[in-house]
């Protein structure tokens, strides 16, 4: 996410209900090696089958930050992290693209989400949608450029599967786009 986000922090997976089982199910059956769009909707599969809770998080973690979204890191290894991101109601992202895949389901609240296409001077809104509990979305760069916002009145909460090792990179955000929107 943007740089601007807060620190990332992590615990002990021992302590995140669902998370082990997460991890093994992408292990065993997600080629992380292969192509990025296959791998993310690979992933996909797997968390609309079955997605850790909202008790991944302690309590204090579940209620985010008040001045901007905050993120939990949940895993990390080579080609695979996952990330907790919690959204108080009116915070949001810059516009930008990821370094590597990633997956997104959202385990409480509603995330929405307005997608673009770069055209070099400009971009172009190309999508929207507000995602529910329950809902995954992947996907992998070029092509990946986007802003979350969270337009409700409650805390919403997502689960970020991404196909780099985050605990060697600051942040999941290859660039911020800074463009005029037509």
């Amino acid at each position: 996410m943007a740089p601007t986000a807060t620190p990332l922090r992590t615990r002990p997976a021992l302590d995140r209900p669902g998370l082990d089982r997460l991890v093994g199910r992408i292990h065993e059956g997600v080629d992380l090696a292969g192509p990025a769009r296959r791998t993310a909707f690979a992933v996909a599969d797997l968390m609309r089958a079955e997605m850790p809770g909202v008790d991944v998080l302690t309590p204090a973690e579940r209620a985010g930050d008040p001045t901007t979204y905050s993120r939990v890191v949940l895993h990390t290894e080579e080609r695979l992290s996952i990330i907790a991101v919690v959204w108080r109601p009116g915070q949001l992202t810059e516009i930008h693209d990821h370094i590597a895949w990633c997956t997104v389901g959202v385990i409480q609240g509603v995330e929405f989400e307005t997608l673009y296409r770069d055209h070099g001077d400009h971009l172009s809104e190309i999508g929207r949608a507000a995602n529910g509990v329950g809902d995954v979305s992947g996907f992998a760069p070029p092509g990946d450029i986007h802003m979350v916002h969270n337009t409700g009145d409650e805390t919403a909460i997502s689960l970020h599967v991404y196909g780099a090792d985050l605990s060697v990179s600051p942040s999941s955000v290859r660039r911020e786009y800074h463009l005029p929107v037509c």
